[in-house]
Parts: C-alpha cells; structure tokens; sequence
C-alpha cells in the first residue's frame, strides 16, 4: 500500500498582530515569519511525522526551492514534485495574540496542474493505495475520476471549500475530514448531528470525520459513531492544527489502529501543533505524541 498526496505547498508570510483587522482599519504588525506550508504540504509532513512513506505530487514556482527541501528534510519523497515557472503558492497569515488566524490564499504554481501530469504520476499507483486530497490545486475533479478508476482509497479534505468542489463527484471519496464550516457549506446544516445525518445520506458508503474546535471530533460511518474530545492547551497560532490532525489519522488506519485510537491520536497530535508557531515546523514527531 502506497500513499500518495496530491497537494499544495505554500510560502507562508505570517504576521503576528494584536486582533484580526477590520475593514478599513490599519494595524502594526510586530514582526514578519516566512515559512513552508499549504494544506498538502502540512498533510504530507504530518504523515511522515507519523511515520508513514508519502509521496508527494505538486508544483512549485521559481522561488519554490525551499518548499521541496522542506520536504526532503521531513522524509516526504519527492519523486512527483515539480518546479515550473512563475510564483509558488503563497498565504499572507495575521496571527492575533490568542492564537487565531485569517488568512489570504494566493494559488500560483498550485493552480497549474495539468491533466497530462496528473495522469503520469497516477499510472505509478494502483488499487488499494490511498490518494490524499485537499481543494488548493486544480483539476481535483479530473484527479478523483482517474484515481476512482483505479480503485484508490480517496481521502478528501474539502477545504477551501469553492464552486470548483461541485464539479468533483464526492460520491467516490472514501474518507471526508472535514470541519463544521466545511461541513456546513456541503449539507446546508449548522448542527454538528444534522450535519453527519445528511452527509450520510448523501454519501452512504463513506467514512467521515467532523473535527469541531474546542468541541473535539466526531466519526460517523453508517450507524458507527465515535466522539473524542480535545486535550486543552495554551494555544500559540491553530495554523496547521487541522492538517496534522488529518495526516495522523490516515496514519492511524494505515497503521491498523481502531477508530477511537486514531482519533485520540489525532487529538493529540494536534493539541501539540497549536502551541508552536508557525505550520509545518509546528507539526510534532510520533515520538512526541506516544509521550
């Protein structure tokens, strides 16, 4: 079993701030962080964290040489990256001094995917290998439909949630992890039970997880529910406190772990990535987690 993660990679510009600005307003910034990131960079780094073997597939820009040595030096192979020219992903992140963050996405080398790489890095994978996926390339459509074919596990992401999403037939994904935003978003629902009631529906065969915040997870597959609370913590900055949950707990089936093992540890894996600045350098070793 192979695991391959169709992802962004980003360079983050983080700016520690003292609240989230307003319309209008004007606000100093008391220093300014350059760091890796992107949902699939993060994804793919919690992974290897967990001590699974991913493989990378994204595209940087000219100035993106950082972003493939960041996985390099966190074991993420990167037989399918590829440096094309033009601007890497790029964030402009305000950081308050509760943690909080808001985030500008600008999509660069990410969004120029094209269909012919796409299908030259899938023909190395077959069935029963896992394809990760999040919504911060192009084409996801076209990835899904080619990986579905092949008889894939497909773990969606679906974030940023976009129109793009509606053109992707979400009825081929395997695994949905997902927050209650997201989850709202595709169901039209704002509790966190009707919101799995009618992901169920629309998607029967599919496992789904619900991260909540402060309010933990929720696993649901068919009648099957778990519930895992947080570990509480002072939160330094949330950025990558999603993806390192999403990569441990993909790690957490890999590994043959049971539901509520691997959602316990996702929690804590990442209850130690919010009290570290920055993403992927936030995003703690197994070792670390086990302890």
């Amino acid at each position: 079993m192979k695991v391959l993660n169709f992802g962004s990679l980003n360079i983050d510009y983080v700016y520690p701030v003292d609240h989230i600005i307003i319309p209008g307003e004007t606000e100093p910034a008391g220093d300014v962080m350059e760091n890796c990131g992107g949902k699939g960079l993060n994804q793919s780094i919690a992974l290897a964290k967990a001590g699974v073997k991913v493989y990378h597939a994204g595209l940087v820009g000219e100035e993106g040489q950082l972003l493939i040595d960041k996985c390099i030096e966190n074991n993420v192979d990167t037989t399918y990256l590829r440096k094309i020219p033009g601007r890497s992903g790029h964030t402009i992140i305000q950081v308050d001094k509760n943690g909080q963050n808001s985030i500008i996405l600008f999509g660069g080398s990410n969004r120029k995917f094209t269909k012919e790489y796409i299908d030259e890095v899938l023909s190395d994978f077959e069935k029963g290998d896992i394809l990760v996926l999040q919504n911060e390339v192009n084409l996801l459509d076209h990835i899904i439909d080619e990986a579905y074919k092949k008889g894939m596990m497909i773990v969606l992401n679906p974030s940023p949630y976009d129109s793009s999403l509606e053109k992707c037939d979400l009825g081929k994904i395997s695994l949905f992890l997902l927050n209650e935003i997201e989850g709202e978003q595709i169901t039209g629902k704002k509790d966190p039970d009707e919101i799995l009631e009618e992901l169920v529906k629309k998607f029967p065969e599919a496992k789904i997880v619900l991260t909540l915040g402060s309010e933990g997870s929720i696993y649901r597959h068919k009648d099957e529910i778990y519930r895992q609370g947080i570990f509480k913590v002072k939160a330094v900055d949330t950025t990558a406190a999603g993806d390192t949950f999403t990569g441990y707990f993909i790690s957490s089936i890999i590994d043959g772990l049971s539901v509520p093992e691997g959602l316990e540890m996702a929690a804590k894996a990442s209850s130690i990535t919010v009290t570290r600045p920055g993403a992927t350098d936030s995003i703690p070793l197994r070792k670390e987690v086990v302890q």
